[in-house]
């Protein structure tokens, strides 16, 4: 979108004005940013004892950043699991990076290769699973069936029926008599910008929500620039990969390109915006989805398509339809969303910055440009948020929202782990993570739908059952290679 510096200024401060006005939590006021903030604001405290000890399996781009976001305080990485060398020398150096480690603590991590010998390790509570995603369900079962806690990072699993195993398995298994504590790394859920946004939405600021666009373009086309194939580097040349299971180096390392083991751009990038769109919506399901994407850029053995745009409809959110689109050749609009509403335009973008736009009354005599109007939101007498566009702001509502989202916004990394290690140590039923397998299965049916979706170029209507850990119905199961048997199609 096309705005200029001090329209987007404006529009930050809009936002900032609208959450200060409108925000029902007493300790957006008294909050000071800090390491503390994630904690203050999604209700849970300090471990008040030894931090869990953990297992990292798999330490490629995602383990390394949940390697230097982690606060040891709640979590203590012991040890580093990987089939890659590289990988475990680069885990060892962000170790080293990581501000709560000495040179003498990480000589006591343990740099394993087989993840099974983690599982036979009594003394490890809790594994962060950052594998390829066709294994995350093998090594998250394994872990359950061990008796450790689990943070698996998203997609939860390649295939729902997958999902549904790592479901029934965290509902059916408890150790010491308190039930393991399993968590999927949808950051949004802890992310305080964005719980700020959904208040905003539900509370009725841009009035009647119709619309929702998301997107993440990025330009691959440059040389070096496709991460999703990096190059094979010399000391992972000698890894047995037939032990573990690949057919190849390629498919070891660049395992996001192959259907076997990945599961394209809406797995990858898709499901989190998706999973944010359904959280705006008051997080409800789709009703259907149908989509175009393939192969469109890329002349190489990839399986995977580089583009893909999807539509979303949501009946029960007032017929709204979302669009999510995903290209590789041109980064121009970058990542984000924009939710359109009847009285008002609210964009987020690359997880770090809100903007608000009020849609101003075109009967209005002398009104300035949308994007030009400096505005303030409060409550009435009955509670319900009024919008006014022509008195002064208040800058302590700006000044007190920003102390509450942090001068530097979080993307959920720390606090999605640190309150999963404050439920294992706190193992009341009322503390579960916010992204519990239940609410990743659903994140996952509709990302792993909109495949299918776009291989059979149709309209899919999603059905209950998908979304129900205890039915065995998944979308996988209604096509038996027949485009003619889509769900929602006679």
């Amino acid at each position: 979108m096309n705005l200029t510096p001090e329209e987007k200024e404006l529009g930050k401060q809009n936002f900032l004005q609208a959450v200060g006005g409108l925000s029902r939590r007493d300790m957006l006021k008294a909050a000071t940013a800090g390491p503390a903030l994630g904690a203050m604001y999604f209700g849970y405290a300090a471990l008040g004892g030894d931090p869990v000890r953990a297992a990292i399996i798999g330490t490629g781009n995602q383990g390394n950043a949940l390697l230097s976001f982690h606060n040891r305080q709640y979590i203590d990485i012991v040890q580093v699991c990987d089939i890659r060398p590289t990988s475990r020398d680069r885990a060892e150096k962000t170790l080293l990076k990581h501000p709560e480690y000495g040179p003498n603590d990480v000589k006591k991590v343990k740099f394993l290769t087989d993840y099974q010998d983690v599982m036979k390790d009594p003394s490890i509570e809790m594994v962060l699973i950052a594998v390829p995603l066709h294994m995350h369900a093998p090594v998250a079962l394994a872990a359950m069936a061990a008796g450790k806690h689990v943070f698996c990072e998203k997609l939860m699993a390649w295939s729902v029926a997958d999902c549904k195993k790592m479901c029934r398995a965290s509902a059916g298994n408890a150790k010491d008599g308190n039930k393991l504590q399993v968590a999927i790394g949808h950051q949004r859920h802890y992310s305080v910008l964005y719980d700020h946004a959904v208040e905003l939405i539900q509370g009725g600021v841009l009035g009647d929500i119709r619309h929702i666009r998301a997107r993440w373009h990025r330009n691959n086309t440059f040389p070096g620039r496709d991460g999703w194939k990096p190059d094979i580097p010399d000391g992972d040349k000698n890894v047995d990969i037939e032990k573990y299971g690949y057919k190849s180096l390629n498919e070891m390392i660049r395992w996001r390109l192959y259907d076997r083991t990945g599961g394209g751009l809406m797995a990858e990038l898709g499901s989190h915006q998706l999973d944010a769109c359904s959280i705006f919506l008051g997080k409800i399901h789709p009703t259907a989805v149908q989509g175009v994407g393939g192969k469109y850029y890329y002349n190489d053995e990839r399986e995977i398509a580089d583009h893909v745009y999807v539509m979303f409809e949501f009946e029960e959110a007032n017929n709204t339809v979302v669009n999510y689109s995903s290209i590789n050749t041109n980064r121009y609009d970058d990542y984000g969303e924009i939710v359109y509403g009847t009285r008002g335009t609210l964009l987020l973008e690359r997880e770090t910055q809100a903007m608000l736009f009020k849609e101003n009354d075109p009967n209005e005599r002398n009104r300035k440009p949308d994007r030009q109007t400096a505005i303030s939101v409060s409550r009435n007498a009955k509670g319900d948020p009024a919008v006014d566009s022509h008195g002064s702001p208040d800058p302590m509502a700006a000044a007190s929202a920003q102390v509450g989202i942090g001068a530097k916004v979080s993307r959920g990394y720390r606090e999605e782990l640190e309150h999963l290690a404050y439920c294992i140590r706190n193992p009341d039923p009322s503390n579960t993570p916010k992204c519990h397998p239940k609410v990743a299965l659903t994140d996952a049916v509709i990302a792993l739908t909109s495949n299918l979706a776009m291989k059979h170029q149709t309209r899919i209507v999603f059905k209950d059952a998908w979304f129900d850990p205890d039915e065995t119905a998944v979308p996988e199961d209604e096509y038996n290679g027949s485009a003619g048997q889509v769900a929602g199609k006679p």
